[in-house]
């Protein structure tokens, strides 16, 4: 039994009762396609079981690597683009201390990204601050010759090699990559690099509890076996049977669906904590990647309450009626803090004197959730008890088998992502790449 918990009772002034036997069936077939690997994409299931399959032996050594990490680094550089960085990302975010750095360190090495933007100042920078600290490097791709990873990985290999030598780079540098092909495995091979397989069939954005996002978490000194856990336990849930009122996955896949077909394209994810954004940007890239083709697809947003309230939050409260909310809902935070008394009271909040600021915050988010439902806003509410290793797997874990389903329901293959080459070509062409000359011409006339 998993601890996530999925709230849909805000939805009843928003879909029809007669609506939901339809969609239950839908989604009893879209889970038969799933657990029976029969529908499309099916060749990119593997991690459907992955938090099983596991060992204990290969944790060991991924955790054996990030020792041996955090014993010659300051930094940790991972270089990747889309699936091959933000979980990482996410979870790394969720689970630190934004303050860290300022406190002087946790001890573990500090993660940061690279090869996820083509910004030259950007990294510019990162150069600059590896010339004055001890770092190493996890370089991400399958084939070694996706633009913007690549490029970083030219640089920070010039850089790594004048700094430390080849031997002493070559200590350095972890390849995550392809089993057998491309530029990157045959590099790796070449220069004896420590290596780590991503496996041919997990794509990107589903491969967070793969050495992709399993190494950057442990540098950064969190528990990946709690991690583990946490999605084995939701994988139990989502796996064990279709029936909607045992199954969250179900529910959720099942809500948006139908909130979908009543004129809701639009969702925002919701999270009262910030250190969750990140999530937020993963789940940002799952969905939108996953749904997002064939003209269908719900539009993922989000945005971090209270904050974005004063910024975002009248659009959602009365702009065009086209959105739903997921608000993310934490139990129990890790601290403990208090408002205090003023004994002036100037700012008249002496109200709230000797409340956890905790309780503030989950009356705003209760007192959100009811204004945007009253103005015409449906909302799902997913708790999880804290944030920590075991549940944000339970939540990685949601994510991914709720998206396949919901993919389903739509009609699309959940794995691929077809439209993210068009803007490729045009950049090859208009930088000159050899072979593109025709579509060169073709777009300089339009220019």
């Amino acid at each position: 039994m998993t601890e996530l918990k999925i709230d849909i009772s805000r939805l009843k002034t928003f879909i029809d009762d007669q609506a939901w036997p339809g969609m239950k069936e839908e989604l009893n077939n879209c889970f038969n396609q799933l657990a029976g690997h029969s529908g499309k994409g099916n060749d990119f299931l593997g991690w459907l079981d992955l938090p099983v399959q596991l060992e204990a032996a290969f944790l060991s050594r991924i955790q054996a690597d990030a020792e041996k990490i955090r014993k010659m680094a300051e930094i940790f550089v991972v270089i990747g683009i889309g699936g091959s960085y933000l979980g990482s990302k996410a979870v790394i975010e969720a689970l630190g201390n934004p303050f860290e750095d300022l406190k002087g360190g946790s001890g573990y090495p500090y993660v940061v990204f690279a090869g996820e933007n083509l910004s030259e100042s950007y990294h510019a920078h990162l150069l600059e601050l590896l010339d004055k600290r001890e770092y190493a490097v996890a370089v991400i791709s399958k084939s070694g010759t996706t633009t913007e990873p690549a490029i970083a990985f030219r640089l920070i290999r010039q850089h790594i090699e004048k700094k430390y030598g080849k031997a002493g780079a070559r200590e350095r540098i972890f390849a995550i990559t392809d089993s057998s092909r491309g530029a990157l495995k045959k590099l790796a091979d070449a220069e004896g690099y420590a290596s780590y397989v991503i496996p041919d069939d997990v794509g990107g954005r589903y491969s967070v509890l793969t050495p992709v996002g399993l190494l950057p978490i442990a540098v950064a000194g969190f528990d990946i076996n709690a991690l583990v856990n946490g999605a084995v336990t939701m994988r139990e849930t989502a796996m064990k049977s279709s029936d909607f009122d045992h199954n969250p996955c179900v529910q959720y896949a099942a809500a948006r669906n139908l909130l979908l077909r009543s004129g809701k394209f639009v969702e925002i994810l919701v999270a009262f904590e910030p250190n969750l954004l990140y999530v937020i940007e993963w789940w940002k890239q799952l969905y939108g990647e996953s749904e997002g083709k064939e003209q269908k697809g719900i539009f993922p947003a989000g945005v971090t309450f209270t904050s974005d309230l004063h910024s975002m939050g009248q659009y959602i409260q009365e702009g065009m009626r086209t959105l739903f909310e997921t608000v993310i809902s934490v139990g129990e935070p890790a601290t403990h803090l208090v408002v205090p008394n003023d004994p002036e009271n100037l700012d008249g909040l002496n109200f709230l004197s000797g409340k956890r600021l905790s309780e503030v915050n989950r009356q705003a988010e209760l007192g959100t959730m009811l204004a945007h439902v009253d103005g015409g806003v449906p909302n799902i509410r997913l708790t999880i008890p804290a944030i920590n290793e075991y549940y944000l797997g339970q939540l990685i874990y949601f994510f991914e088998f709720a998206c396949a389903l919901s993919g389903y329901a739509l009609g699309v293959n959940p794995f691929d992502q077809p439209g993210v080459e068009a803007y490729k070509k045009n950049m090859f062409a208009l930088l000159g790449k050899p072979g593109f000359e025709k579509e060169t011409a073709e777009l300089l006339k339009r220019m």
